[in-house]
């Protein structure tokens, strides 16, 4: 129906559109989950008296009950033909779960199938026997009476061990050809440093077949968690931040790869190696990833980065959404796990010019524990396999089996992101409402990238603003095409939406993606040239970057401000009232939890990271631990650069951000008033358990 109006009444209206898309831009995303509060309805449209929806109101999380003397520290899961889960255990144990859905009044019953294992991380099923991935060896599990319990351990393969705790081993995944892929970590070396292959295959895929054959497929992982097929039947593993990988990635893996870590480069000698690459060829300059890929043979860019400490900082187990819409509008994407903030993402991969790229979206966060395994129930629920001993969480509970239930209701989202010859085209679950879809305003896009070096992590580094010269929604209004300016091969773009509403004013349950663009598609570009947004730079031509160095273009900062982190002992001290050598233990721990000074005292922290990841030392406000963790989660991308630490006045002290065996010497004094001050590692996901305490005393 056409209405019309008088002048004024355009006017009304025209301030009221102007006024929506406004207050959205305003609004800010939380860059851990990419949700927020919404904004005034778009024009036309009437107020949406009810609550901002949740995740919950889409996606429930159901817990599994436990039985007490069950520890379920799950390593691997599959669905059995029956329903029922097996479950293997960090403890050497295999459990069958039947009735995990919890039909009835009945409670799920779990039956121990097997036990002695040597730390199982994966597990699969196939022709009425389960097969195991221990540290050393694959291994078939088989119950030859029909008791229920496996009475046959069958090792198919073994491979060497050294002895280092890093050695973890993953899998097994079942290729068409009857074939079974395992993935295998390197090791650690605290004197070093970084990773270290100290056995033959230590960083490598290998290919055994089920007679026991073994033949290496890949090289390069430093540790594969998570591994898996797409809808396509390519396998897929997931990477995690450490020596050689900046943060997060996805990567396909096809045989004679080389996956990035070079320290497994030191077995390609031997006759079966399918590469020849050495670690010595492998450039160590800081570049991007995708430019020195350009000039090392074997070397495979990632199909898809997930921003360190934003979508996640310990990235697990993936799961291809095979369930023909029964689990929602995300019908061949992959869901993937995060074991530290205990969160998954979604992923949805295309295929441009050969090359795997794609985006990943927020999706579901709240897990009780640290989520290392997901499987598909026979009702399209997702069974969720979490532990958390040792490594630590977003998620108190030490080991949790949940299950992640569909309501039925369609969440409005970006569905998925393509990529277009001049930019990107964003596919929603539902129309969205033209005047605000139609803005420039409406959007952000940044692009930014992370150095390819043997240092463990990276910063953000190049990170640019991508302007955004016009938008053209489709008919049906199911898709806004953007136009943008300084796209970047290798690199990832971040692309908000924060003032798009549905077509009844909904705001985007989650505002946020990151595009890995690897490849430009063909095709053709769009005639069109608007404005630039007043917010946006200067209109230029179109253009395509190179991906240029891996010097970062935003200069250094840290929030050693007001006092903050001073690391040479005033001249007027000379000497300090304490001396405190502060280090970590495991499982995400200070090394010592407490200590106690007087107040007004000169104190003196020696902080050694003797840990395998990146820690800082933070002395903060009594009670204030988890609100300036948090607040440092919120630095986004900013945050390693920022060395995790916020501005806020709840921070007292700190170190910068320190790399695994290094360390740094604080000075400060104490505070003047007595009470329990709390220290903590403030990068996101350490700081809910690595705290201590230094109490301060008259």
């Amino acid at each position: 129906m056409i209405l019309y109006i008088n002048r004024i009444s355009k006017v009304i209206l025209l301030l009221f559109v102007l006024s929506s898309v406004t207050s959205a831009q305003t609004k800010k995303v939380n860059p851990a989950t990419g949700s927020k509060q919404p904004a005034p309805p778009p024009a036309g449209l009437a107020k949406v008296d009810q609550e901002p929806e949740k995740e919950d109101d889409f996606y429930k999380l159901i817990s599994l009950p436990v039985p007490e003397d069950v520890i379920l520290e799950v390593g691997g899961m599959a669905t059995l033909p029956d329903g029922s889960l097996a479950i293997c255990t960090r403890r050497g144990e295999v459990w069958i779960v039947s009735n995990p859905y919890i039909k009835g009044t009945e409670r799920p019953s779990y039956r121990r199938f097997a036990y002695g294992l040597h730390e199982p991380l994966g597990l699969a099923y196939k022709d009425g026997d389960i097969y195991v991935t221990q540290r050393s060896e694959l291994t078939r599990l088989r119950d030859k009476d029909g008791d229920g319990v496996a009475d046959s351990y069958d090792k198919i393969y073994s491979w060497p061990l050294s002895g280092n705790y890093h050695e973890y081993s993953y899998g097994p995944t079942f290729l068409p050809n009857g074939n079974m892929l395992v993935t295998l970590n390197l090791g650690w070396s605290n004197s070093l440093g970084h990773g270290i292959s100290l056995v033959p295959w230590r960083g490598w895929t290998l290919e055994i077949t089920p007679d026991g054959k073994m033949v290496p497929f890949a090289a390069g992982m430093r540790s594969p968690a998570g591994y898996g097929m797409n809808a396509a039947g390519d396998f897929f593993y997931t990477e995690n931040q450490g020596d050689w990988v900046g943060s997060g990635r996805i990567s396909q893996v096809e045989k004679g790869d080389f996956l990035g870590n070079a320290e497994s480069l030191k077995w390609t000698n031997l006759p079966c190696s399918p590469l020849k690459l050495r670690p010595e060829d492998v450039p160590n300059t800081g570049e991007p990833l995708y430019d020195v890929a350009k000039r090392v043979p074997d070397l495979k860019a990632p199909a898809v980065w997930l921003p360190h400490g934003i979508l996640g900082i310990s990235t697990s187990g993936l799961l291809n959404d095979n369930t023909n819409g029964k689990f929602g509008p995300f019908e061949n994407q992959l869901f993937v796990g995060d074991q530290g903030q205990s969160i998954i993402t979604r992923v949805d991969l295309e295929k441009v010019k050969g090359k795997y790229q794609g985006v990943v979206f927020p999706f579901r966060e709240g897990f009780s524990s640290g989520i290392l395994r997901m499987v598909w129930g026979h009702d399209a629920s997702m069974f969720v396999g979490m532990t958390s001993r040792g490594w630590s969480s977003t998620g108190k509970e030490l080991f949790s089996l949940q299950r992640v239930v569909w309501t039925g209701k369609t969440p409005f989202e970006m569905k998925t992101i393509r990529a277009k010859p001049d930019g990107f085209e964003i596919h929603f679950t539902a129309p969205v409402n033209k005047a605000t879809a139609t803005d420039p305003g409406s959007y952000n896009v940044k692009g930014f990238n992370y150095k390819y070096h043997s240092t463990y992590g990276s910063p953000v580094i190049n990170n640019e603003e991508c302007p955004i010269k016009g938008v053209v929604v489709s008919d049906d209004g199911m898709r806004a095409r953007l136009v943008v300016d300084n796209l970047r091969l290798g690199y990832i773009h971040e692309i908000t939406a924060e003032g798009v509403r549905s077509a009844d004013g909904k705001p985007l349950l989650h505002a946020v993606g990151y595009y890995t663009l690897n490849s430009v598609p063909d095709g053709e570009k769009l005639a069109i040239n608007f404005p630039a947004p007043a917010h946006s730079h200067k209109t230029e031509p179109m253009k395509m970057k190179s991906s240029g160095t891996g010097k970062s273009t935003v200069t250094a900062k840290t929030a050693a401000v007001n006092g903050k982190r001073i690391t040479k002992m005033p001249a007027a001290w000379g000497e300090a009232d304490y001396t405190i050598n502060m280090g970590t233990k495991p499982g995400l721990k200070f090394s010592p939890s407490q200590f106690q000074v007087r107040a007004g005292s000169k104190v003196k922290v020696v902080f050694t990271n003797n840990d395998d990841m990146l820690h800082n030392f933070v002395v903060v406000m009594p009670g204030t631990a988890i609100k300036v963790g948090e607040a440092a989660m919120k630095l986004g991308l900013e945050g390693q650069e920022k060395n995790y630490i916020p501005n806020t006045s709840n921070v007292l002290h700190h170190t910068k951000l320190l790399q695994p065996n290094t360390s740094e010497t604080i000075y400060f004094t104490a505070p003047v008033q007595p009470g329990e001050y709390t220290y903590e590692c403030s990068v996101p996901g350490h700081f809910y358990s690595m705290q201590g305490i230094m109490k301060v005393v008259k």
